[in-house]
């Protein structure tokens, strides 16, 4: 009765220990060693391997060994049929008496289990299915196995069998993980593929605005990092500024490429673009969902005479009053057909008269203090490597930029954040 009981002692242990090296140990290659070793200490064997099924291949892949006088092939083929009988067994089986269900894969490797001085087989099964064998020499002591070893081997299988099939649907977990992002990261890139296609035929429409809308996209870029935006929402508002006139593509040829001011009519037909590109965009199923509205209210005016909706301070999403800035600073430092592009100095004084009325005071100051970085070297040359179209030393605007953060900061009372 006390070596009953100290046997199921030692068996209790060797479970306990299984477990906890199944649960806490990261390195697959490591637990199934440690494992395995286990195992043989427990009915004191001291030669034999561990093979993982792989139904994909049809191979019993030996993945941990101890004790063989000779190296194993490294898989053992296997066949469907085979595999299912194994996995029907739920009992170990020896070479001299093995089950008649089991008897022709014994058969077909007796020769290879005989090289290696096998004696004994275990198969892993989890949830009917085959996952694996383990493989035994016979006992240290050259005793039969008796019943006793063999429930044991089959408990402490059991736990072998469920570390090494939640390794695998890891793995099959890992693979489907990194497949969705690939795909993901296709799709992204599509999508920016096609804005870019959209941004240059936009921009191809208006023959005097060639790059006008990736300079938008790359100007709202920059304030928006510089306002604490996220890195998603700074893509977003760089596509925003890439597709903000689309609505153009509707807009008359002949209008659009006017070499004279607007009379009221092209006025009038020019500003159905933005409501238009918001009717263009909206069906679109966008990874940054404002986008569309961005399109709508980057001629909106903080005063609240803007259009096509006459919102107002708070009612125009921040988003918009990114663009908003960007789009008038980049129409300000181009040629146009009616005008020449204007002085840094004349745009900053533009700013500054409208700020309050047309442009948001936050936005204003986080463009300024971005220009600023750049100018004394603190930041990279976004701004200006886009503004190098023959321009005077912008180190000589500083000045002007300070005193716009100094008289709009204490107004700003809009949050980096609350867009």
């Amino acid at each position: 009765m006390e070596t009953d009981n100290q046997r199921l002692l030692h068996t209790f242990a060797a479970l306990a220990d299984l477990g906890q090296e199944i649960a806490n140990t990261s390195d697959f290659e490591e637990m199934l060693r440690a494992s395995f070793h286990l195992l043989l200490g427990s009915v004191a064997v001291r030669r034999g391997a561990v093979a993982r099924y792989d139904r994909g291949r049809d191979v019993l892949n030996l993945i941990a060994s101890r004790g063989l006088e000779q190296n194993p092939d490294s898989s053992l083929p296997i066949d469907r049929d085979h595999a299912r009988e194994l996995a029907g067994l739920g009992a170990s089986m020896t070479l001299k008496d093995a089950t008649e269900q089991a008897a022709r894969f014994m058969q077909d490797h007796q020769t290879a289990f005989s090289s290696i001085e096998i004696d004994l087989l275990v198969p892993l099964v989890v949830r009917e299915r085959l996952i694996g064998l383990v493989l035994l020499g016979e006992k240290a002591s050259g005793e039969k196995f008796t019943e006793e070893d063999l429930e044991t081997l089959s408990a402490l299988s059991r736990h072998i069998a469920v570390g090494i099939n939640s390794h695998h649907l890891l793995e099959e977990v890992k693979l489907k993980v990194e497949e969705n992002r690939r795909l993901y990261d296709g799709l992204r890139t599509i999508y920016k593929e096609t804005v870019h296609a959209f941004a240059a035929a936009i921009d191809m429409k208006d023959r005097y605005t060639q790059g006008h809308s990736v300079r938008v996209g790359k100007y709202s870029e920059v304030i928006a990092r510089e306002m604490g935006w996220s890195d998603d929402q700074v893509e977003g508002i760089t596509i925003a500024g890439y597709l903000h006139d689309i609505g153009k593509l509707i807009v008359d040829l002949s209008v659009i490429n006017s070499p004279e001011r607007f009379s009221a009519k092209d006025s009038a037909e020019m500003n159905k673009h933005p409501a238009a590109g918001y009717e263009i965009l909206s069906p679109i199923s966008h990874p940054y969902a404002d986008i569309p509205l961005m399109a709508r209210y980057h001629h909106e005016r903080m005063d609240g005479n803007g259009y096509p909706d006459g919102l107002k301070g708070d009612q125009i999403p921040v988003g918009a009053k990114i663009v908003t800035l960007a789009d008038s600073f980049d129409a300000m430092t181009t040629d146009r057909p009616y005008r020449k592009k204007l002085a840094l100095a004349d745009v900053l004084e533009d700013f500054r008269q409208n700020t309050g009325t047309q442009f948001d005071p936050a936005v204003l100051c986080a463009f300024c203090r971005a220009f600023l970085k750049e100018i004394e070297g603190k930041k990279e040359r976004r701004l200006l490597n886009l503004l190098n179209r023959n321009y005077e030393d912008t180190s000589q605007v500083a000045p002007q930029l300070a005193g716009l953060l100094s008289e709009f900061e204490g107004v700003s009372t809009l949050s980096a954040t609350s867009h």
